[in-house]
């Protein structure tokens, strides 16, 4: 259960960089609205992540947690803000993520 949690609270990492990134493209109102949500999704990844440490060893969580929130929001940028899709952005994103699942594999 604690490693959903700080999945949950990863993906919700990259929903605050996400936010970032519109309210910056934004302006007003709508920039209101934008940080608003990063505040939201700050506030709930931060929880998850304090409930999923206090099962998990707090270095393996950490790194989880921020990793995931890298790899979230380098797709989200590909994706969305239409950032480079590079043959070397792409393999070293891949190997975050072997190295994430490393650390799941080793961490029990």
């Amino acid at each position: 259960m604690n490693w959903i949690l700080l999945v949950i609270a990863g993906l919700f990492e990259t929903g605050f960089a996400f936010c970032l990134g519109k309210a910056k493209e934004t302006s007003g109102t709508q920039a209101m609205y934008w940080y608003l949500g990063f505040v939201v999704s700050l506030s709930l990844s931060m929880v998850l992540l304090i409930k999923a440490t206090q099962q998990l060893p707090i270095g393996t969580a950490y790194a989880v947690w921020t990793g995931i929130g890298a790899v979230g929001t380098v797709l989200v940028g590909i994706y969305v803000f239409n950032e480079p899709a590079e043959f070397w952005r792409l393999f070293f994103i891949f190997t975050l993520i072997a190295s994430l699942v490393g650390l799941k594999i080793v961490s029990s």
